[in-house]
């Protein structure tokens, strides 16, 4: 991907997160368009690489890690499940490291609470072999495959016949991390832009140095040489803008948690998880501790009303239609038809979702637990209703600067948060060799 300029070094002082004002400094070298935890890592990498260069985010919401960021379990994963030698294997095992050293340069709080995979039966026992013989291919520090005994000595309430113990696992907030990040961003010299929802690129001739214009659903501007998206949820919209396919395409899962009562909480040290049932796209119910000392328990899997609907009641009629008629979706739901009723009746009805718990501590009854928070998951599916498990970049067609000066991260899968630091460190290498930056 060649482009007709090169950057020229410039510098700028560092200045507060603010929202967009008409007198500011309008001209960068990159915008970062989506301010959740992958955008914010990769501007932060691109301008500790390249102190010289203008570099903002823009995000929609009020504050940064507003969605995805700010709604995920709070795990750091230490890369088990991942196909060996795969790029999210690599990415999640030097994201663990490098997530923990941030951490320890930071002081930001965090809890090395391990992890176990219970299987609670033969056929659980046989997978959990091969889930085993994966996260030593992935070099998952100090795995270890444990019995009954030592569940018991891990986990007092937990049931089960065999387990792998990682004890690397940890739990974090990674809404505070990506405000971290953003920290090390602007005492750089980056600049954050809050409540800038993009509404449309469109190419600036009479500017030849910033050539895109960044505009903004009240019509405030921003003009840039280069963009890069990490929009997450809206990530195919803002492909489309610029005239990507709009596949792969975004389709919201929204997965439902559990809170289980403070009286009961001690019957959780650490994470809990199931063996993953490789017929199903997603892992199943599982328990886990956050840093206020809570527990949550789930989450279940099921449809979104609309890109960021949190509950049954956030209804968007447009994107809910967009998901339905879409051919990947409908091949999606009628493979999995069956367990996607269960995961409907599963939020409809506490017990069943208790029942999957009480697998593995049977000492949990329904009125141990209540209704908690939820998050929505950016799915990509292709049009064959495969889910997309990979990372996907995309350019527009053509040689306009909408085209070659707009790069956009559609898929940046999970564990995204705990890869986030090694995610950027891939896509600032992308950025270089895209943008010809430092060449």
């Amino acid at each position: 991907m060649m482009l007709s300029k090169t950057f020229a070094p410039r510098t700028i002082a560092g200045i507060a997160c603010r929202a967009y004002s008409a007198d500011a400094n309008r001209n960068y070298d990159i915008v970062v368009v989506g301010g959740g935890i992958v955008g914010t890592a990769s501007a932060r990498e691109i301008l500790l690489r390249h102190p010289t260069l203008r570099i903002a985010i823009v995000e929609k919401e009020a504050k940064l890690a507003f969605h995805q960021s700010g709604h995920n379990s709070g795990v750091i994963h230490a890369g088990i499940y991942y196909k060996p030698g795969s790029l999210k294997a690599k990415l999640c095992v030097e994201g663990l490291h490098l997530s923990y050293k941030y951490l320890d340069e930071k002081n930001i709080p965090y809890k090395k609470v391990g992890k176990l995979i219970v299987a609670t039966n033969a056929v659980e026992v046989e997978r959990l072999n091969d889930l085993y013989q994966r996260s030593l291919a992935n070099n998952v520090p100090d795995v270890q495959m444990v019995d009954q005994a030592k569940i018991k000595e891990i986990e007092p309430y937990c049931e089960g016949l065999k387990a792998i113990w990682s004890p690397h696992t940890g739990i974090v907030d990674w809404g505070l991390v990506t405000q971290y990040y953003s920290r090390d961003f602007k005492a750089a010299g980056g600049d954050v832009y809050v409540n800038f929802k993009v509404s449309k690129f469109t190419e600036a001739p009479d500017n030849v140095d910033y050539p895109i214009v960044v505009r903004s659903e009240k019509g405030d501007e921003i003009r840039a040489r280069n963009i890069l998206t990490c929009g997450g949820l809206q990530s195919d919209k803002l492909a489309e803008m610029t005239g990507c396919p709009s596949v792969p395409k975004i389709v919201p899962f929204r997965g439902e948690y559990l809170l289980l009562n403070k009286d009961k909480c001690h019957m959780v040290r650490g994470n809990i998880y199931p063996v993953p049932d490789p017929r199903f796209p997603f892992l199943g119910v599982h328990f886990t501790p956050r840093m206020d000392g809570s527990v949550w328990l789930g989450p279940n899997a099921v449809l979104a009303f609309r890109r960021e609907g949190y509950k049954w009641s956030d209804i968007n009629l447009l994107e809910l239609i967009d998901a339905l008629r879409f051919p990947g979706f409908i091949k999606m739901a009628s493979k999995f038809v069956g367990a996607g009723m269960m995961e409907i009746a599963r939020s409809a009805l506490i017990p069943l979702q208790v029942r999957e718990l009480q697998k593995f501590i049977p000492d949990i009854h329904e009125y141990d637990v209540s209704r908690g928070p939820a998050g929505v998951r950016a799915q990509a599916l292709d049009n064959d209703g495969n889910l997309v498990d990979d990372f996907v970049f995309d350019h527009g067609k053509g040689n306009s600067a909408l085209s070659k000066n707009i790069l956009h991260c559609r898929n940046a899968p999970s564990p995204g948060a705990t890869s986030s630091l090694s995610i950027a460190k891939m896509i600032a290498d992308k950025i270089e060799q895209e943008f010809h930056i430092g060449k």
